[in-house]
């Protein structure tokens, strides 16, 4: 069982205190875009044996979204962090390296 640690409240919990909202850090497309690309948006997700980052809610505490990172294989946690990031903070990488060293980096 996963156990995530909230950064927007400080509460660390299981898993069931949260819902899961998909992959982290995507690029949106809306108005504008090419039929291609909003396609990509809407259905193609990375779905890796590995670091992935993800989007969590604490549902049953404070409600904020918030990101998380981690490892599909092992269920690691290396950290979370607010939603509004725009990618992984250097301290979560760096975490990610020192256990995973053939990671190939955040894309």
């Amino acid at each position: 069982m996963l156990t995530l640690t909230c950064p927007c409240c400080g509460v660390t919990a299981e898993e069931t205190e949260f819902s899961p909202g998909g992959e982290a850090h995507l690029k949106r497309f809306g108005p504008g875009s090419s039929d291609q690309e909003y396609e990509a948006y809407m259905f193609n997700r990375k779905n890796p044996r590995g670091v992935h980052f993800e989007r969590w809610r604490h549902a049953y505490g404070c409600g904020k979204w918030f990101l998380a990172a981690r490892c599909t294989m092992t269920l690691e946690v290396f950290g979370t962090y607010a939603a509004q990031t725009l990618e992984p903070p250097a301290e979560i990488v760096a975490k990610i390296k020192d256990r995973h060293p053939g990671w190939e980096g955040y894309s």
